[in-house]
């Protein structure tokens, strides 16, 4: 692993790479192609990434997602026009597993709605769609008193997933993981990080997916990896 670094994100003909490259590559991951996006398929095996998922914990780089703030007095009516669940349920601190879709009813993507404030949303979009589902926010969002705003080159997200992974994060962080429902988020610090720390994962394991500025994504990595976190690749992460 590397010490912190500032990296942002690049693109070398159509393939990108996120923040966490390079400490990827000096690790030994084996890296492939992913939806456009440079990612490591595994590190020391797929079984052993996969056993340390489901009995330990394992970390996975999602910094490829895309994020997007939706601010202004109108953004919950523009999100409920957009969207087909009602985002009117959230509370803030509360994420909501939604859907864009067109006037037909059919889908154009999935997405995470995280409430932060009453007219502060961050969503949270697939990688591979990410300029799709831009553009199809921005055309809908004319005439709305708004600001729509493209924020994932500043962020770097971690995945880590697995049943001991509230016990080896609690000593690197003051939030209140222990009291997060799932589909909830705080921000706070880790490891003296500021960061969104959310109570989310596709594993079916219990776990965490922490948020950071791009230039703090390689020290916050690193600080997992010392505290007992296994680097995993995307092969585990479909298994």
């Amino acid at each position: 692993m590397v010490a912190r670094v500032s990296e942002e994100f690049v693109t070398e003909g159509e393939i990108q790479k996120t923040p966490l490259n390079r400490a990827h590559r000096e690790a030994g991951a084996r890296m492939v192609s992913f939806s456009g996006w440079d990612l490591p398929i595994q590190y020391t095996g797929v079984i052993d990434e996969h056993n340390a998922v489901r009995t330990r914990a394992g970390l996975f780089d999602v910094s490829h997602m895309g994020e997007v703030d939706v601010l202004g007095r109108e953004a919950l009516d523009f999100l409920q026009y957009v969207t087909c669940n009602d985002v009117s349920r959230l509370a803030p601190g509360r994420i909501q597993y939604n859907a864009l879709t067109t006037p037909e009813g059919t889908f154009v993507d999935d997405l995470l709605v995280y409430k932060r404030g009453d007219d502060d949303y961050l969503l949270v979009i697939n990688a591979g769609n990410t300029p799709k589902d831009l553009s199809w926010l921005h055309y809908h969002a004319k005439g709305y008193n708004l600001r729509l705003e493209d924020v994932s080159p500043r962020w770097c997200q971690i995945a880590l997933q697995g049943p001991r992974s509230q016990e080896i994060l609690t000593p690197l962080t003051e939030a209140p993981l222990a009291a997060m429902k799932y589909y909830t988020f705080v921000q706070g610090d880790v490891s003296g990080v500021p960061c969104i720390v959310s109570r989310t994962g596709y594993t079916g394991e219990d776990g965490f997916e922490v948020m950071a500025a791009v230039a703090d994504g390689a020290w916050l990595l690193n600080r997992l990896v010392e505290a007992g976190v296994t680097p995993a690749g995307l092969a585990a992460r479909d298994t």
